[in-house]
């Protein structure tokens, strides 16, 4: 595969298939400064199948198509497409190459680009090697937030096939319960319903000592999926929470 020439081709097809109009509804939607297409993220699926085969390729594509600029911006539907090809190509990626979705991650300022990265790149290599944790350690305390918020959603993968790591779950839900940031709050409360379908009695335990501090994005993410006997108790404790500290 020629990355310059397969860039251009993905490009080419991305471009050909751009609606005006959806293009204006997405960079209002996402308040977006980058150039749109407005290419369903389906197309963009569709344009990448048959892209990179090998680690070399996928990491080439990827780091080609996230740099495409027009009128000296980024293009969405590229950068779209260099996560479908991280995606597509995790089965070929090796430790060191979770590197390379968190130079793209610190690139983003949107979830729309970080939250693929985050699960589906960063926290499928971590399920794959299990050392690989010990970065998401760092960066549930890095000062950049979409890496805190990458940190837990790179969590969601082990979450979804059964093999939470319920340590990290509560030990960065510990550190970021109290976040102000809204994009911290809702991948928390993310991760504790997910993990509620599968366990909730332990998601129960996790919260209830916790209903003074936990933010109500959270907690509503968190108790949607739990039976009435166990969320009925939170919701009455978290109702009842100290006087005058308001709504969060």
């Amino acid at each position: 595969m020629d990355t310059a020439d397969e860039t251009a081709r993905i490009r080419a097809v991305l471009r050909d298939q751009g609606d005006a109009e959806r293009a204006e509804y997405e960079r209002r939607y996402l308040k977006s400064d980058l150039v749109h297409y407005g290419v369903p993220v389906r197309v963009v699926r569709e344009t990448c199948r048959s892209s990179a085969r090998t680690r070399d390729e996928v990491l080439a594509l990827a780091d080609s198509l996230w740099d495409v600029t027009e009128d000296g911006r980024p293009v969405h539907e590229t950068r779209m497409a260099a996560i479908e090809v991280l995606v597509r190509g995790t089965r070929l990626l090796e430790p060191a190459d979770l590197a390379a979705a968190e130079r793209l991650i610190r690139d983003s300022a949107s979830w729309v680009y970080v939250d693929g990265l985050a699960e589906k790149v960063a926290g499928r290599l971590v399920l794959r090697f299990p050392p690989l944790a010990a970065t998401l350690d760092a960066w549930s305390a890095d000062p950049y937030m979409w890496i805190r918020r990458s940190a837990l959603l790179a969590l969601l993968p082990g979450v979804r096939t059964g093999s939470p790591d319920l340590e990290r779950v509560s030990r960065y839900g510990d550190a970021l319960i109290e976040e102000r940031d809204f994009f911290i709050r809702k991948a928390l409360g993310w991760v504790l319903r997910e993990l509620s379908k599968k366990d909730p009695a332990w998601v129960g335990s996790w919260l209830a000592p916790r209903t003074s501090r936990v933010s109500g994005v959270t907690f509503r993410e968190a108790v949607r999926h739990l039976p009435a006997e166990t969320a009925e108790p939170l919701a009455t404790a978290y109702r009842s929470r100290g006087a005058g500290r308001g709504r969060r």
